[in-house]
This record gives C-alpha cells, structure tokens and sequence, in this order.
C-alpha cells in the first residue's frame, strides 16, 4: 500500500483521464458502487477526505476487495504481488493477470486467476525475471492507449519503478523507494477500452472507395454520364479523364488505407490480449 499511494498521489480529476474523479487510486464510480453495498449515502470524492480515519479504512478496504483480493495477492510470491497489485490498480484486475499469463506463457489467458495459473506461477524457475516480464507486456499496452501522449512520461516511470522494487524483493532485496509518479500524470487510469483503434474500419474504407460507398459511387455516376459524350469536346473529355484519374485515386487510396486500417486494428488486439512488449526505462532511484 505505501508504494501504490506514493504513485497515487492525492485527489486528481484530469480531463483525458478516464477514470475521471480520483482519491488515492480510488475512482469515483468505484466508490460509489462500495458506498452502495455497504447501504451508505454516496458523497463525492474531495482533496480534504484524505488522511480522515473513515476515508482510509474506506480506501483500504476497497484496495483489499477491488484489487488485492482480485489478483490473489496473498498467493502470489514476493515482487509479483507488488507488480500484479500495481496493475491491477491502474488497469484493472482482468488486464494485470492476463498479463501474467502471457509472461507465464500459458495456452489460455482468459484473465482468470485460478489454479492453472498459480500452478504455473509456482513452476515458474525465476520471479525476477517473471516481474520483468510483466513489465514489459503491460508497457506494450500502455504504449498503444490513445492517452499515452498526455500521460505515457508518467505511466512509464511507474512502471519502471515497479519493476525495479519488484525484482528487487523477488531476489530478497528491498530496493528503490517508491516514486511521486502521480508528479508526472502516471496515476491516470490505463484501461485497455482506450487502445487506440483505427477511425474507420478496413471493409468500410475499400467500399468507400471503390464502388460501394457514397464517393465511390458518386464519382462512378459521373463518369458513367460524362463518357458516352466524352469525345464531343476537349473540355468534357479533361473532365472524363479528370473523374477517372479521381475513381483510380480513391480505390487506390482506400486500398492503402484499408492495409493500414487492418494493421492498427490487429496491432489494437494484441496490445489489448498482452501480446506486446516494450522496453522498459531503467527506473531512477527517488
């Protein structure tokens, strides 16, 4: 809890940051929804509820329940927790342990904690190098969210940082202090519905261009009409091949864009399934 409430900072409501409204790590919706099941009034998130006795009991258990218990946490050996746990509270549990899964290798990585995977966490022949594993797979994800350019600085000094404390206490070491990354926007929420998918999808664009979209047809109506009479002019046949040249340039730009479109989409899938990996940053001590 010390190292994710030093990410966490304090009260926070960035615009680009979908979690909206947060204290401590806990987002608005998620409080709203824990004041609900314990049959109290809900009340908004303010900067003067931190460091009140009801507050962190609140915020502990809700850590405890929405995340810790979720990525069983107290199963998990030394340096995974804290990484798992980290991921957890910025993506989400389903995201942090299909990334495990992914750095386990697993056949099945259906975001499900069960024994299969702690099986394999238990056979797993080196946690040092499994933390950086983790790592690596939820930074190619981050790398691939439409807000990485507002708060990707922050997202990977924590996730180097978390490394770095991981891996120590995964050899028995203590490690680095926790960084402010809050300082630099990385206690925005990392959710994977934000990776950035193309505007227009593949099919659509190459119907859009050559024939069974509103410009493919338009243009291939004109040429239709201009071309029986093309040749009764010099003027009317420049328009003709005008509109020619325009058909070959939207089916050729469409068909560009539809490759590049598939490429972004599978490019999407895969960050979002925990299939990429990035290098992450040394992390500085604080």
């Amino acid at each position: 809890m010390p190292v994710i409430l030093r990410y966490e900072g304090g009260w926070s409501n960035h615009k680009r940051d979908p979690g909206g409204v947060t204290l401590e790590g806990i987002i608005q919706r998620v409080y709203d929804g824990y004041r609900d099941r314990k049959g109290k009034p809900r009340r908004a998130l303010t900067p003067d509820m931190r460091g009140t006795a009801e507050w962190k009991r609140e915020r502990d258990d809700i850590f405890r329940i929405q995340y810790w218990n979720a990525v069983r946490g107290d199963d998990l050996p030394a340096g995974v927790d804290l990484v798992m746990f980290d991921s957890a509270v910025n993506s989400g549990p389903f995201q942090a342990v299909k990334w495990l899964q992914r750095a386990l290798r697993m056949n099945d990585c259906d975001g499900h904690l069960g024994e299969a995977t702690l099986a394999a966490l238990n056979a797993h022949p080196d946690h040092d190098r499994l933390v950086g594993d983790i790592c690596a797979l939820r930074l190619g994800m981050l790398q691939h969210l439409s807000t990485w350019s507002t708060f990707g600085a922050g997202w990977s000094k924590r996730v180097a940082n978390a490394k770095q404390i991981g891996q120590a206490w995964a050899t028995g070491s203590v490690g680095p202090k926790p960084i402010e990354a809050y300082l630099a926007q990385g206690d925005a929420k990392a959710y994977a519905s934000d990776v950035a998918q193309p505007a227009i999808d593949a099919g659509d664009a190459v119907k859009g261009g050559v024939g069974s979209g509103t410009v493919g047809t338009m243009l291939q109506g004109v040429k239709d009409q201009i071309e029986p009479i093309a040749g009764a002019s010099d003027w009317l046949m420049k328009i003709y091949t005008a509109i020619v040249i325009l058909c070959l340039l939207a089916g050729v730009g469409a068909l560009l864009y539809s490759l590049w479109s598939s490429f972004k989409a599978k490019k999407a899938r895969q960050a979002i399934d925990g299939e990429i990996r990035a290098d992450v940053p040394e992390g500085q001590p604080a």
